[in-house]
């Protein structure tokens, strides 16, 4: 997975100035870790944070303390520690969302053959919070935790569509500045993804990402107040051809979406027979 070289970004057009710079920097050193990362050096910190050498020393010593990091001294490298762990699988494991959709989602993976993935925006990235793959010896091989871009993903573009316009003007203008040299292909992959939702209530990424991998994506926004998050399927084209993609793939998302929602509100038991394979309504 590609790591992050830049800054994390860690302002808002709405902070007022109320940020605690301390909690701000510290929760910095722990994002600048990917799941592509075993562990990472001061200098990786320092260059990934921009923060100052003195201060990254500061912190790691403090968050190695607190339990949130691990230090291998032979190495001389950090590593996320089992509190950082601990407090991310709690939030995963209370979420409702998480919980009742994953079931759904490795069901439509097996059926599918494809891999099944939900993800929540992490500032200008998507962020995988679960993910099914169906037992096959060719799959995506991403985790919960992987990043992804957001304007090239059908998960990113299927987020964004369902964002309120104020927010996503505001993501969109902070992709834009920090991609300069791209802001057209941005626009225009954004403008692409929003067109295809209200036509078709669904978005595709068709080799966008990755030229061998084909996708469609949708947002879910649940009725009992948790966040936004948006659910994709697909994988390399010899699996997830556009056509196929078009008439199956993206009509079973939908049928997953709406079980979901139904289970959420109780509406749908979760023994009940409604199936996600159903032909879209």
């Amino acid at each position: 997975m590609r790591k992050r070289n830049s800054p994390v970004d860690v302002t808002s057009d709405q902070d007022g100035g109320k940020h605690s710079v301390a909690l701000l920097r510290g929760l910095q050193i722990l994002r600048a870790f990917t799941p592509a990362d075993a562990s990472l050096g001061n200098q990786e910190l320092i260059e990934r944070t921009g923060l100052p050498k003195a201060t990254v020393s500061r912190l790691t010593y403090t968050l190695l303390g607190l339990g949130y990091l691990n230090y291998d001294s032979a190495l001389g490298r950090y590593s996320i520690g089992p509190a950082t762990v601990s407090l991310g699988y709690s939030g995963l494991s209370t979420s409702a969302v998480v919980y009742m959709a994953k079931p759904l989602m490795q069901a439509l993976a097996v059926e599918t053959g494809v891999a099944v993935a939900m993800g929540m925006r992490d500032g200008l990235e998507m962020v995988y919070v679960a993910n099914q793959r169906p037992e096959t010896p060719v799959t995506l091989r991403l985790n919960v935790g992987s990043h992804l871009p957001i304007w090239k993903t059908s998960m990113g573009l299927a987020y964004l569509a369902a964002m309120n316009e104020g927010a996503r003007d505001m993501v969109i203008r902070r992709l834009v500045e920090a991609n300069p040299a791209t802001s057209d292909t941005i626009l225009r992959a954004i403008e692409r993804g929003l067109e295809s939702y209200a036509r078709h209530g669904f978005v595709t990424s068709f080799g966008d990402w990755y030229s061998y991998i084909n996708a469609v994506g949708v947002p879910f926004m649940p009725t009992d107040g948790s966040q936004l998050v948006a659910f994709t399927c697909g994988g390399i084209k010899d699996l997830a051809p556009v056509d196929e993609c078009l008439s199956s793939f993206a009509p079973k998302l939908k049928n997953l979406l709406a079980e979901l929602q139904g289970r959420l509100t109780g509406a749908i038991p979760p023994s009940g027979q409604h199936q996600i394979t159903r032909a879209a309504q």
